[in-house]
């Protein structure tokens, strides 16, 4: 049993490491990724955001040219 118990002690020290490991190196990494988030992807996704604002109001004049042109008639 003591055999047993040792390898858990082990076992979940070793994953205790890899955690702290991890934890640390993502708490480094944050920065950088969040500077890349405001560099890049947040320009990126205002661009095509304007550009699809752009896109969808023409096509709604468009649209609205043509109901113009097409009158419905009451039912």
């Amino acid at each position: 049993m003591n055999d047993f118990n040792r390898k858990v002690e082990d076992a979940s020290a070793r994953v205790s490491k890899t955690v702290a490991e991890a934890a640390e190196r993502i708490e480094k990494e944050i920065p950088e990724f969040i500077k890349y988030l405001n560099d890049e992807v947040v320009p990126a996704v205002r661009q095509h955001s304007t550009k699809a604002l752009r896109v969808a109001s023409e096509k709604l004049s468009e649209f609205a040219d043509y109901m113009e042109k097409h009158p419905h008639p009451p039912k």
